[in-house]
């Protein structure tokens, strides 16, 4: 039997960031990421990342235990702007799909054409099945699942099935 491509990830910190471009601006300074992204795009730098999900709204994502500082760090250059920020490290489990067989597992159950119109850095929210996902593609053959802790189990046999399916 070939070997499984995909595996859980460790929690890492997470944030819901929602405003407009001056939030934009002022969230880029004080993290060091740049967040005027094109739609539907991501930015990694020193651990942290950003990822585009709607015209004024972030996930970001960071080491588990930073929150504090990542939080802090936002309050402090966002206080005088109307902005929401939320913690939701507890919220989702994520997994990392990996290898030639990734985009395929995937797409037993995501209409997105992963093979020709989602680069690398390419992120959105979509279905995988009938569980909702943040689905980001780190790089060709390497994506990241993310899904409330109650679909973990489900996207965790979903992907099982479809990677049994396609090898």
């Amino acid at each position: 039997m070939a070997e499984r491509i995909f595996t859980g990830l460790a929690r890492q910190a997470q944030f819901v960031l929602r405003g407009r471009a001056d939030v934009t601006q002022a969230a880029s300074a004080a993290l060091g990421l740049d967040l005027a992204l094109p739609a539907c795009r991501s930015v990694q730098r020193d651990g942290l990342a950003a990822l585009w999900l709607g015209p004024d709204e972030w996930l970001l994502l960071g080491p588990l235990g930073q929150q504090t500082n990542i939080s802090e760090m936002l309050k402090s250059a966002l206080a005088s702007m109307p902005h929401s920020l939320v913690d939701v490290s507890h919220r989702d489990a994520a997994f990392l799909v990996r290898g030639p067989n990734a985009a395929l597992t995937i797409n037993a159950g995501c209409a997105l054409d992963l093979r020709h119109a989602f680069p690398a850095g390419a992120c959105t929210r979509t279905l995988l099945g009938k569980a909702e996902i943040v689905l980001w593609r780190l790089t060709l053959e390497e994506f990241q699942i993310r899904t409330p802790h109650s679909f973990a189990v489900y996207v965790r046999d979903f992907l099982d099935l479809a990677f049994r399916d396609a090898v």
